[in-house]
């Protein structure tokens, strides 16, 4: 696949994936299934069909959808309720002839071992089929279950879909002691995550000829103040609740000139701030206007970090359950989604988050079936 289809050229994908899930099926051929189905941000309603469909199939929960977004409930009379919450979308698929994280997804035998390649494989279609084989299969859970599947995640935060379920669902959300989101861990528990906040510096200047640079003033040459701040800045790590969170200040895009002979009249530059759980968003924009003393921010994207959460009970049970150290999740995920409406959350899921959104993206199935013994194993518990 050399081009990346827009939501729009959906339909050229329709011929591939089941309409139907088999939710019998080993959880990593479910895996496949999933990946088959294209569901780009923005295009997420055949997979979101294929998901209720397959919801109702198994009978007993209480399925709300908005959008494309799902809420499935248990309602077993339990004295706790978790969440177990994944979305739905991918990134846009790789643009490089012969890259295999694309649609189809294809299966590849590595040493002995099952190998999925596909977009979404790792981030994060592998932590969907793991949802909802545990949906299929658990007829006596120990706590009550809600299951959340939900739509644009990988783009701008006004589309979230899990955004959305909170404003206009809340209820059927806020009743959960507990939030598992199965974003890609490596199977490890990773607690709470860092915040990221984009915003744009632009300065200014005056236009001129190049052949007359006296006459003119050079934005870019002034934003060189911005990016030595940058290339100065040292990036702090702070021990939050037991786990080590790195911070990171970066330009990760650069604009500014008009032609090759003429001076420019402006430029700007996009930064990217990483920050620990340690600091809410209001001061770690505080913090960002300390550092640009004299610049005007423009924000683009505001999230705030979620601490680690590893101190609430449902969170030890987890812990003892898996048998390994958890470790900080350094990528914004939706567990500060849950953490601001007050339901202590931890990422945990199968695959690798390093091969999330490459060209070449892949899933064991040993790591998916890792995911879902993990998690049966605890949500079966006596």
């Amino acid at each position: 696949m050399t081009n990346n289809p827009s939501p729009i050229q959906a339909a050229d994908f329709a011929h591939l994936g089941p309409n139907v899930l088999n939710l019998t099926q080993p959880v990593e051929d479910l895996t496949a299934d999933l990946l088959n189905i294209y569901s780009v941000s923005g295009a997420e309603a055949r997979l979101a069909d294929a998901v209720e469909t397959a919801l109702e199939g198994i009978g007993g929960l209480e399925i709300t959808r908005d959008g494309d977004a799902i809420i499935a409930r248990t309602n077993l009379g339990r004295d706790t309720r978790i969440v177990l919450a994944g979305h739905l979308d991918t990134v846009p698929l790789p643009r490089t002839e012969g890259s295999l994280g694309t649609v189809p997804a294809t299966w590849a035998d590595e040493s002995g071992e099952r190998v999925l390649y596909g977009r979404g494989a790792v981030d994060m279609k592998g932590g969907v089929a793991v949802q909802l084989a545990l949906a299929a299969s658990l007829k006596e859970p120990r706590y009550d279950i809600t299951y959340v599947f939900y739509d644009n995640e990988e783009v701008a935060s006004e589309l979230s879909g899990l955004a959305r379920l909170m404003r206009n669902h809340r209820q059927k959300l806020t009743d959960a002691a507990f939030a598992v989101l199965l974003e890609p861990t490596n199977g490890t528990i990773e607690g709470g995550c860092n915040g990221t906040i984009r915003f744009w510096i632009r300065t200014t200047g005056i236009a001129a000829h190049s052949g007359r640079a006296w006459k003119g003033v050079n934005a870019i040459h002034k934003m060189a103040d911005v990016l030595n701040r940058l290339v100065a800045y040292q990036p702090h790590t702070y021990e939050v609740e037991g786990l080590a969170y790195r911070e990171g200040l970066n330009a990760v895009q650069i604009s500014g000139g008009v032609a090759g002979n003429v001076i420019p009249d402006a430029a700007g530059v996009h930064i990217n701030y990483r920050f620990a759980p340690n600091k809410t968003l209001d001061e770690a924009i505080a913090h960002l206007h300390e550092i640009f003393e004299g610049y005007e921010l423009d924000f683009v994207d505001k999230s705030s970090a979620a601490r680690p959460g590893l101190d609430a009970p449902m969170s030890r049970s987890l812990i003892e359950s898996v048998g390994q150290e958890p470790q900080p999740k350094y990528g914004w995920t939706d567990v500060a989604r849950f953490s601001e409406i007050g339901i202590p959350a931890v990422n945990f899921g199968p695959g690798d988050a390093l091969l999330a959104h490459t060209d070449n993206e892949h899933v064991k199935a040993t790591e998916v079936r890792a995911c879902y013994t993990a998690l049966e194993t605890w949500l079966a518990a006596s």
